[in-house]
């Protein structure tokens, strides 16, 4: 079923982030948001999540189970990388399996570490194979690649193209050639 965003309204104190807005996301399709910064990409974002909720309109067909890629790598500082991607999976997925995956995006020599030792690359790295080995029906990707290096940011974009499972994916970006890249469509708002 498409995601569908009907004459959504949203406000912050003063500041009108989102008027009258409407949109249809395709199922299983991959849809980028664009605009310029403080348009209300992360916002729409976060009313598509359930984290925020709008003033008025309404949104339909988001499934239950959601994963998602903040902007902010969200992770628990003090455990490892693999102990933050085992807790958005299922137990049916071993620990070898998160490790290829972490090892896939270039993070071999550090799966153990807290990942308060990792740099930011690396944490947001973290996070994307989280995302991606969570069992969902649709991914959230805020700015995915943001602060990586153009080499792990290639790697780190191939990772996603292979692991999306045809999954709905809604991505902030701004950069039109990693939704063209991916297959995807343009959202500007």
């Amino acid at each position: 079923m498409d995601i569908t965003v009907v004459n959504i309204n949203k406000r912050f104190g003063g500041n009108q982030v989102l008027k009258d807005f409407s949109a249809r996301f395709a199922v299983n399709k991959i849809t980028g948001i664009m605009g310029p910064s403080g348009c209300g990409k992360t916002t729409l974002l976060n009313l598509l999540i359930g984290l925020l909720q709008p003033d008025s309109g309404a949104i339909n067909g988001v499934p239950t189970t959601k994963s998602v890629v903040f902007q902010e790598d969200r992770l628990c500082e003090e455990f490892s990388s693999i102990s933050n991607v085992r807790l958005a999976c299922h137990r049916s997925i071993d620990d070898e399996l998160i490790e290829a995956h972490l090892k896939k995006v270039g993070l071999d020599g550090s799966l153990k570490k807290p990942v308060r030792d990792l740099s930011g690359g690396m944490k947001r790295r973290v996070a994307i194979v989280r995302a991606m080995l969570a069992q969902s029906e649709v991914l959230f990707l805020d700015e995915p690649f943001r602060g990586l290096d153009d080499e792990n940011k290639k790697i780190a974009f191939h990772y996603v193209m292979d692991n999306r499972r045809n999954r709905t994916t809604i991505m902030v970006t701004h950069d039109a050639g990693e939704v063209e890249a991916l297959g995807g469509v343009i959202l500007n708002l």
